[in-house]
């Protein structure tokens, strides 16, 4: 069984920067995909960027620009670099691997709190 732990979040200023990590008990180059999803109180949770086994990465569009996912298969992690942090992105950022078709893996969640 996979497992995955997050670290990186905390208490950042509106328009700071914070590094999600997300590392694997596994190798990563065999799954499908990896990603990293976020829910706030009150809402559902949503897909923020993912990221293929070819490396085909996907950000949803309030994060375009100040977002970037990536990779690293040495070191079964997976990273999530955010920029200019706003408020409204504060939530609970979770780590979701696709394992394969109908096998999905969630990490435990790491708090990310931007303050205005």
């Amino acid at each position: 069984q996979v497992q995955l732990v997050e670290s990186g979040g905390g208490l950042v200023q509106a328009g700071g920067s914070l590094r999600l990590s997300c590392v694997a008990s596994g190798s990563i180059f065999r799954f499908i995909a990896m990603g990293w999803y976020r829910q706030a109180p009150g809402k559902q949770r949503e897909l923020v960027a993912s990221i293929t086994g070819g490396g085909i990465t996907n950000h949803v569009d309030s994060v375009k620009g100040r977002f970037t996912i990536s990779r690293d298969n040495a070191k079964n992690t997976v990273y999530l670099q955010m920029n200019s942090l706003k408020p409204e992105d504060t939530a609970v950022y979770y780590c979701h691997v696709l394992v394969t078709l109908g096998v999905n893996i969630w990490g435990q969640g790491t708090q990310v709190t931007v303050s205005s």
